[in-house]
């Protein structure tokens, strides 16, 4: 149980598949660019930089989940945005080169974009078991990522990182239905604070709101001749307004 709380990102799909676009992508660099395409190695370095930040960034939002949803939904998203960033590389790879992308109708996408990733299952052994699992996903493609074509190569990363930022899009839309329903960091903070101090009060012996019934909640007044004082306030303000003197 604490693995999985400490490594909850090795579970998704979404961090799999970009592990597996990132070493494809350093696999790319080192066997097709060079001193006469990218001869002060800016492309290598804006590319691979890229590739990593995606699982870098989903593996930073998912750990921020507990704590501040805002958060992991940002990180997701630059996630996203990255692999964007990296598709349009290999999408200018191919122009500069006089060829175009797989059509979506065309049977090497379709195989490609078929593929799909095995489901995770890990034991008691977390980092060494996904490791395994990364390789083997990758490994599933190597029909062409190990091709001589650089076309070839740059055209099946391009429909993974396509793939993938669609994935990405979904898994933020659920990430702020949780939100939605759950609130966020700031919300979760609040909602501790007047429970702690509600069930102070009731060991105080708090008098209950004359308006509504439930427990009341002791409050400095911050403005008005009784500035500075302490007063009875029901635990459901802003709802209720209703107040008791000390």
């Amino acid at each position: 149980m604490i693995q999985i709380s400490r490594f909850g990102y090795y579970w998704l799909d979404t961090w799999v598949m970009a592990n597996v676009i990132q070493l494809a992508t350093q696999d790319f660099c080192s066997r097709f660019l060079n001193r006469t395409n990218d001869p002060c190695g800016r492309q290598y370095d804006q590319m691979t930089q890229a590739a990593r930040s995606a699982p870098a960034n989903i593996a930073e939002g998912n750990s921020r989940h507990s704590t501040s949803k805002e958060t992991e939904m940002k990180l997701t998203d630059v996630a996203r945005a990255t692999l964007s960033e990296l598709a349009n590389d290999y999408l200018n790879w191919m122009l500069r080169h006089e060829q175009t992308p797989w059509s979506i109708h065309s049977a090497e996408y379709a195989a490609v974009y078929s593929t799909r990733l095995d489901r995770p299952e890990y034991q008691d052994d977390v980092l060494y078991q996904s490791s395994i699992h990364i390789l083997k996903q990758k490994h599933r493609f190597d029909a062409w990522l190990l091709s001589d074509d650089s076309m070839t190569v740059a055209n099946c990363i391009l429909v993974l990182c396509n793939r993938l930022v669609m994935m990405l899009g979904k898994q933020i839309e659920n990430q702020l239905a949780t939100f939605r329903e759950e609130g966020g960091f700031t919300e979760a903070l609040t909602a501790d604070r007047l429970a702690h101090r509600a069930e102070q009060n009731r060991q105080d012996n708090a008098p209950t709101c004359p308006l509504c019934g439930k427990t009341m909640i002791k409050r400095v007044a911050k403005k008005g001749v009784n500035s500075g004082k302490e007063f009875w306030s029901c635990s459901a303000y802003p709802q209720c307004n209703g107040t008791r003197k000390i």
